[in-house]
């Protein structure tokens, strides 16, 4: 999903570029540790919040040593950024091909935009959410994470937008409000939701989704 920020140097016309190696045991290993580190962070963050989300009780909860803990992840900040970004990384990708299965090529019109706008807005009540919620949180006292997340949420928001238009499909892309109905929507959803924190009841019964409905068929001249 992360995608770097120079490209690779093509190879020449007429030979194949070089196969990656298969990791080893020892990468492989390493690998499954560090998802197992990542995932029970993002538990933990989740269901106890920035303040419960410890190294102690995600070093417990991972089934790690402390020191295989630490060796990835020096300090607890570093760890917590890194699980946002791993789940949110994680769910914009199968939202994504979720949508563009059930939509895609078969959904046009109002119907597409009806289900694609129900789509956005539920993914706002997803773990990965709360997770970037309870790290905007604490990011406003605590520079350091304000720094460490700002990068992450910039580069994230690119993944996202771009997700969101493979929802839409490129003919209501291509129209010429259509990026300013995509701002609305995603900046209009993401407050609407932080509501749901306080305020537990069902999200397709919300009274701004027949709105945000009607607001992208009138823009998207639908």
């Amino acid at each position: 999903m992360y995608i770097g920020m120079v490209s690779s140097p093509e190879a020449p016309a007429g030979t194949a570029a070089p196969a990656k190696a298969a990791p080893t045991r020892r990468e492989q290993r390493t690998i499954t540790s560090q998802r197992r580190i990542l995932e029970a962070a993002v538990d933990c963050l989740i269901e106890h919040g920035f303040a419960g989300a410890t190294t102690s009780a995600i070093q417990a909860r991972a089934g790690v040593s402390r020191g295989r803990l630490l060796h990835h992840f020096p300090s607890r900040e570093d760890l917590l950024v890194a699980a946002a970004r791993h789940l949110a990384a994680e769910r914009v990708a199968a939202t994504t091909a979720r949508a563009v299965a059930e939509i895609d090529g078969h959904v046009t019109g109002s119907t597409r935009v009806t289900n694609v706008v129900e789509m956005m807005w539920m993914s706002f009540h997803e773990p990965h959410f709360w997770a970037a919620v309870e790290l905007w949180t604490a990011s406003r006292t605590n520079e350091w994470i304000a720094g460490a997340l700002l990068p992450v949420e910039r580069h994230l928001g690119g993944v996202i937008r771009s997700s969101i238009d493979r929802m839409w499909g490129p003919e209501l892309v291509g129209h010429p409000r259509y990026a300013q109905l995509r701002e609305i929507l995603f900046t209009s959803m993401r407050g609407v939701a932080l509501a749901y924190a306080f305020d537990h009841r069902d999200p397709r019964r919300d009274p701004h989704l027949p709105q945000w409905t009607d607001t992208a068929l009138v823009l998207l001249e639908v």
